[in-house]
């Protein structure tokens, strides 16, 4: 069979799809998912909580509090992306807390009621567990925003006893949490403001306010410092099967050196200290990604040869042919990766 008897053209594409739905309706689109801004409102000066009505396509349903969605918007003519915790979900709206940190984040504070972007389903792990059994909840800076989400959450499954631990230094949802905590007894609210306060996470502050914390679900999400804090505490105490950890930023070994990476398919070769994504845009290449935390699987690709450290939870990956995420893996030896 000749290759021209083989080939199969698309007649129709879904990008040209799209774009002529789009000049009927901004909302429409054959496949993915569009929301429309209803407010943009500052809950600090870098912080704003952003409500958005999503299209019949997102999927409320498939939902779970502590989860995020991937956003996509356009700066100057490029198409970025970025996840974002998901606040709350209220009669079919979504609603967003965005921290003010890049060019993704600095387009979304300056939306318009009406204007129009592109978000997946919701998508990560970070859930609650079901059940009454007590939950500790901790938080610092923006990882406020998923961890409010597990707080409504254990309070409409009717979770026996939570404590939340907030580090901040501003009071991002601090009124709400602290009014939910003179309303229901079953929740404990520990606010440390860090302006003020020179505490930090460590397993003598954890014992005081939970003595058996390391035999409590528990949950954390916050800066790479409180992370890093957590991590070590729960190896440290063995309770690492009870924690749970939603990252803003994954966590790099600073003292590794720069190994050598080789793409097998595209024949491009490059040297990586970071994490493998940064590291090969920084060689100039482009690999398909999303979220850069490790959330959506976009960069998800195969690991020929070599180790890589998975920069979320620690563990070192050693096995060839196994499936690794190029924004959180970070190389500690030669690599062979099949891109």
């Amino acid at each position: 069979m000749t290759a021209q008897m083989q080939y199969k053209p698309q007649w129709i594409r879904e990008d040209f799809v799209d774009f002529l739905l789009e000049k009927v309706d901004p909302m429409l689109a054959l496949k993915r998912i569009k929301a429309q801004v209803i407010s943009v409102y500052p809950l600090a000066a870098d912080m704003y909580r952003i409500k958005l009505r999503p299209s019949h396509r997102f999927n409320t349903q498939q939902y779970c509090a502590g989860q995020s969605v991937l956003v996509t918007v356009v700066v100057e003519g490029i198409r970025l992306q970025r996840s974002y915790s998901i606040i709350a979900i209220d009669a079919g709206t979504l609603i967003l807390g965005v921290k003010v940190q890049g060019r993704v984040s600095r387009a979304m504070s300056q939306l318009k009621k009406g204007e129009v972007i592109e978000i997946s389903q919701p998508q990560g792990e970070f859930c609650l567990h079901a059940g009454q059994e007590p939950a500790l909840l901790i938080a610092s800076g923006s990882g406020i925003t998923a961890i409010y989400a597990l707080l409504q959450q254990a309070m409409t499954q009717k979770v026996r006893q939570i404590d939340l631990l907030y580090f901040s230094r501003d009071t991002v949802l601090h009124n709400e949490i602290q009014q939910l905590a003179e309303a229901y007894p079953q929740l404990n609210y520990h606010f440390i403001n860090t302006t003020q306060q020179k505490q930090h996470l460590d397993l003598a502050l954890l014992k005081t306010i939970v003595p058996h914390f390391a035999h409590t679900h528990s949950y954390a999400c916050g800066t790479p410092g409180m992370m890093q804090a957590v991590q070590y505490i729960y190896h440290g105490a063995q309770a690492e099967d009870w924690l749970h950890q939603e990252y803003f930023q994954p966590v790099m070994d600073e003292t590794l050196e720069a190994q050598p990476v080789r793409f097998i398919r595209s024949q491009q070769a490059f040297e990586a200290k970071g994490n493998l994504l940064d590291s090969a845009e920084q060689a100039g290449l482009r690999p398909a990604h999303g979220c850069r935390m490790g959330i959506c699987n976009t960069c998800t690709c195969t690991k020929v040869s070599g180790s890589t450290r998975n920069l979320l939870t620690g563990e070192i990956d050693h096995g060839n042919n196994v499936q690794i995420k190029l924004c959180i893996s970070q190389a500690v030896s030669p690599l062979e990766i099949n891109l």
